[in-house]
């Protein structure tokens, strides 16, 4: 069974970085996506970031390109965003998703995420000004 677990979030001053984690398990193969969605309060879920696993390939949320950068550690199976010069409007419920199907050798970040059938929890960030 996949399982995805976030840990990171936290609150910080406008300026500053946070790194989200996510661990991913129950994985057979590599070629499927991680990707990071965020959610603010009485707005749409918006796409951060993903990473194709396979190749490490990424893609990003225009919002946060040259700010944001996500990576993987294959070995732990852990996926990281991190997050520098976060801004008050970076402020929101992050979580990971996997797309465990993707229709070619690359990930979707752009909607809602509907792509994605693996969600975990979520972790908060919270970034003051």
């Amino acid at each position: 069974q996949v399982q995805l677990v976030e840990s990171g979030g936290g609150s910080v001053q406008a300026g500053g970085s946070l790194r989200l984690s996510c661990a991913a398990s129950g994985y057979t193969y590599s070629r499927y996506c991680l990707g990071w969605y965020r959610q603010a309060p009485g707005k749409e879920r918006e796409g951060v970031a993903s990473i194709y696993r396979d190749s490490g390939s990424t893609y990003y949320g225009d919002s946060v390109k040259g700010r944001f950068t996500i990576s993987q550690d294959n070995a732990k199976n852990i996926v990281y965003l991190q997050m520098n010069s976060l801004k008050p409007e970076d402020t929101a419920m992050y979580y990971c998703a996997a797309d465990s199907r993707p229709t070619g050798a690359w990930c979707y970040i752009t909607g809602q995420g509907w792509e994605y059938d693996v969600w975990g929890q979520g972790t908060q960030v919270t970034v003051s000004s």
